[in-house]
């Protein structure tokens, strides 16, 4: 099953964020509800309470006009002013308008001319009847003034809210961050945790609910670390012990071996010393692994891998005068420091050069190549197909198709130096000038020594 890697801190913020936004959101709407409902209470009593003051008003200036088959339009006290939402007019009981407001028309309202609230599409309007219900007095309101006012409100409510959200949101997550900070630091220090280090971890001042996860973690840790370091004691340990009665046995048998005069027997013997010079060369490699494992390959103080590499090169080809080594350096090269340990060098080296030498193609000869970036490479033909993913082989006791005996241990014990070397170790196919295809294995040390 895969799980999303995501980031607690980030879905926190998020989290809250969002929360913070819908509550505050359904708060708004709330607010606007009940101040709307507000607001129309407000109007509606003020305009109940223009009527109530414009009729007594509106009916002395009635009596005061003269009587004409027109209806009255009463003037703007202030000529040119806006935003006057309220308009009047002044009816009789059959319902021709007798006096309006200058800001109405003398069309009748669609009102009843009955005592109270009516409202329609854009109106609110306020009857009263006077003159024992001959005059009817009707001022109306605008609904559009009342909706404006309720939106202007909103507005104000929800443009601070807009504004104090992205602030909200920094603000959590600099909360979030500072409440999580013993998480990450607790994180940090499990993932520097691998094979090479099993220290324990020393994290104090962690909250109550993480509090007792380093204690876990460091017994696990020092369980680990007696069980790789019981398992490494038994390897080096086991190879150590029998590398002396092997190497006296082997010496035995070939004495044995020269002293027999019977095919058959002489046949067998052959077949013995290889078998014992078989054991003896996973002996040794189960030796470097130990010593691998053991962290051999960090180092301070830098060598010449130049220099190092020639010296391994003219001490392989002694030991095997058949094999070919072209080496090809970068031109001008002279030297290439880099912080690494000799021995751990040269045993991934040395392994290089004898998986080269026992799995290639025969009469090919081996290429090393050095760059100035710090690139080594041991090149040589194979007469079987590769695997198609190389990285197989880094794996232990993992062999190509061949025939010919082998531990399956060397790819395996160089990349676990390279590791310690602050290096890389590449692997790829390559088609080779002669048409064979080769195997290519490339050592890379970045930085300067």
């Amino acid at each position: 099953m895969r799980f999303e890697t995501r980031s607690l801190a980030g879905r926190l913020v998020w989290s809250l964020s969002i929360l913070l936004a819908v509550f505050w959101m359904i708060a708004v709407g709330l607010s606007i509800h009940v101040m709307r409902a507000e607001f129309d209470e407000v109007f509606d009593s003020a305009l109940q309470e223009t009527t109530e003051r414009l009729a007594p008003l509106v009916v002395d200036d009635y009596f005061r006009r003269d009587a004409g088959s027109m209806p009255n339009r009463v003037g703007a006290l202030t000529p040119g002013t806006t935003d006057e939402y309220l308009t009047y007019q002044v009816r009789d009981a059959a319902g021709r308008v007798l006096m309006h407001s200058h800001n109405v028309g003398k069309e009748p309202y669609p009102a009843p001319l009955t005592p109270g609230f009516w409202s329609g599409d854009d109106r609110r309007i306020f009857t009263i009847a006077t003159i024992s219900d001959t005059l009817f007095i009707q001022v109306a309101d605008s609904l559009a003034h009342r909706r404006e006012a309720t939106l202007e409100s909103a507005l104000t409510l929800l443009l601070p809210i807009l504004l104090l959200l992205p602030l909200g949101m920094f603000a959590t997550r600099w909360i979030v961050v500072r409440a999580t900070s013993p998480v990450n630091a607790l994180r940090d220090a499990i993932s520097a945790r691998d094979g090479n280090n099993l220290e324990p971890i020393d994290l104090n001042g962690l909250p109550t609910e993480i509090a007792t996860i380093p204690g876990s973690v460091n017994t696990l840790l020092a369980r680990l670390k007696h069980a790789i370091q019981a398992e490494r004691d038994l390897a080096a340990n086991s190879a150590h012990e029998l590398r002396t009665p092997l190497a006296g046995a082997l010496a035995q048998m070939e004495l044995l071996s020269q002293q027999v005069t019977e095919p058959q027997d002489r046949a067998r013997s052959e077949r013995v010393l290889e078998a014992l010079r078989r054991l003896s060369a996973m002996l040794e490699k189960l030796l470097q692994l130990s010593r691998a494992e053991a962290g051999i390959g960090f180092a301070s103080t830098p060598v010449d891998l130049v220099a190092l590499v020639k010296l391994l090169v003219e001490s392989f080809q002694r030991s095997r005068p058949a094999v070919t080594i072209i080496m090809e350096p970068s031109p001008g090269l002279s030297e290439l420091m880099r912080a690494v340990d000799p021995d751990a060098f040269a045993i991934a080296f040395n392994n290089l050069l004898e998986n080269a030498a026992h799995y290639g193609t025969d009469g090919q000869p081996i290429t090393v190549a050095v760059t100035r970036d710090g690139r080594i490479t041991v090149t040589n033909a194979v007469p079987a197909p590769l695997a198609p993913d190389l990285n197989v082989y880094r794996t232990r006791f993992k062999r190509g198709q061949t025939s010919k005996p082998g531990s399956g241990l060397g790819l395996a014990i160089v990349d676990k130096l390279m590791a310690q070397m602050n290096g890389t170790m590449t692997l790829r196919s390559a088609a080779l000038q002669t048409g064979h295809t080769g195997f290519e294995c490339e050592l890379s040390f970045p930085g300067t020594g």
